[in-house]
């Protein structure tokens, strides 16, 4: 966290050509002297000309170089800051970031209308019953574990997410009823609401303007992309074709996710990830969890990138090219700007190294923290039984296995038989916490 002693008051704009301030906010800007800043977009700017103040305008920057901004800005005799934000700054809006920079204690915010809520209340929809996806500054691809029938979504976009690009998205998702409402330019006097079919739109060269909120009523055709754990193994990329491969099947993924029970805010690790099977429906349905999946098979590697992109978990799903346990010191490390320290940890590979693997992730581990082990050999089977029992003879943690055996049914000479696959032994471990490790060792002291 970045260390300033100058006051940050946060302006929220609303959605207008020129902005509907409140007295604490005018009162903000009234108060600024001549070596103070105010901070924002030449539009945004525009917006408060009405309102008097003597600070500088500075054009907002890059957010890297905008943490460094504010020391300059303080060394030059700076005393506050007014950053102006679009909409409400708390809701989608730069304030996010100001509150993970600088302390709190130097923040102010001053609120006003968003966009998402003119957009609502231009179209009647109340905001309760709206999914709110923000695409601005993110892949369009994230979009997709959003597109399911029946359901509104409220985007906020960028020049990468444009009508055409959401219409080309509701198509490819089997969605192409779905209707496209285009908010352009809200508050502005050439403000315009026009709406499109999906499969229509892809078809038509339509302009609008770039400052636009797009609202997305999904039809009820069924959509490609899952509602439901459990993705059926033919709906992803495999380095055998049609759901075969190097993919934790179906039935066992449903028993790992269930006995993970990955939560928000989790940091969870996926060694030997195959195609992704696991690594990719954990990230699916705990969009704030950071999921790491490792693989180091080249083939493995590219159906693994191909099924982040698939269902839309770019944002987190990181992946780790390399050979456990050999990579993960180095993950111990930040990683693109996180900790990557796990809480959680599954192993559904690990190339003969599994001994060393179990042995070095619980040390990692977390009090509370769980690892959970898939074994289909004798000899993995044997590696975690063995593990099992140092857990025992420490008493530091709780077990629960089972093996999972499936058979599934097909058509042969239009006869209907049951064809097992081999079974695969899960075996759950979850840390105790130091306090029951205590109790334990006074307990066993006064017997």
């Amino acid at each position: 966290m970045t260390e300033t002693q100058m006051p940050i008051h946060v302006i929220g704009l609303g959605v207008n050509e020129h902005a509907n301030l409140d007295a604490s906010a005018q009162a903000a800007l009234a108060s600024l002297s001549e070596q103070d800043i105010v901070l924002g977009s030449p539009r945004q700017h525009d917006t408060i000309a009405a309102y008097f103040h003597n600070a500088q305008r500075c054009d907002l920057p890059k957010l890297k170089q905008l943490e460094s901004d504010f020391a300059t800005w303080q060394t030059q005799g700076a005393t506050q800051v007014v950053v102006l934000a679009s909409g409400d700054p708390l809701y989608y809006g730069i304030g996010a970031w100001l509150m993970r920079t600088f302390s709190p204690e130097n923040l102010m915010f001053y609120p006003n209308v968003s966009s998402i809520q003119a957009a609502c209340h231009r179209l009647g929809l109340s905001l309760q019953d709206v999914n709110v996806v923000s695409l601005h500054g993110r892949p369009l691809s994230s979009l997709r574990r959003h597109l399911q029938s029946n359901s509104t979504l409220v985007l906020l976009t960028d020049q990468y997410s444009q009508p055409k690009h959401i219409a080309e998205e509701c198509v490819q998702a089997g969605l192409d009823q779905s209707d496209i409402i285009v908010c352009e330019a809200l508050g502005y006097e050439q403000e315009k609401v026009r709406s499109f079919v999906a499969q229509t739109l892809v078809k038509t060269e339509v302009e609008c303007d770039p400052l636009n909120v797009i609202v997305v009523k999904t039809s009820q055709q069924t959509s490609f992309y899952p509602s439901a754990v459990g993705i059926p193994d033919a709906s992803f990329v495999t380095d055998k074709g049609d759901g075969k491969g190097m993919i934790t099947k179906r039935e066992v993924r449903l028993a790992i996710l269930s006995y993970m029970n990955i939560e928000q805010g989790d940091t969870v690790w996926d060694i030997g990830a195959g195609c992704g099977g696991v690594s990719v429906e954990m990230a699916y349905w705990h969009p704030r969890s950071q999921i790491i999946a490792i693989e180091h098979h080249p083939e493995r590697l590219a159906c693994l990138a191909a099924n982040q992109d698939r269902f839309g978990v770019m944002q987190n799903l990181s992946i780790v090219a390399g050979r456990a346990p050999d990579v993960l010191l180095d993950l111990l490390s930040q990683h693109n700007g996180q900790n990557t320290t796990p809480n959680k940890v599954f192993i559904g590979g690990s190339d003969g190294e599994l001994s060393a693997l179990m042995a070095q992730v619980w040390d990692l581990l977390p009090d509370g923290g769980s690892l959970m082990v898939s074994a289909v050999t004798e000899d993995t089977k044997f590696q975690v039984m063995q593990f099992a029992q140092a857990r025992e003879s420490a008493q530091d943690a709780d077990e629960q296995s089972l093996q999972v055996s499936i058979a599934k049914g097909e058509r042969l000479a239009g006869q209907r038989l049951f064809r097992p696959n081999l079974p695969v032994t899960l075996h759950h471990f979850k840390k105790h916490f130091a306090e029951h490790m205590i109790k334990t060792i006074y307990k066993e002291s006064a017997q």
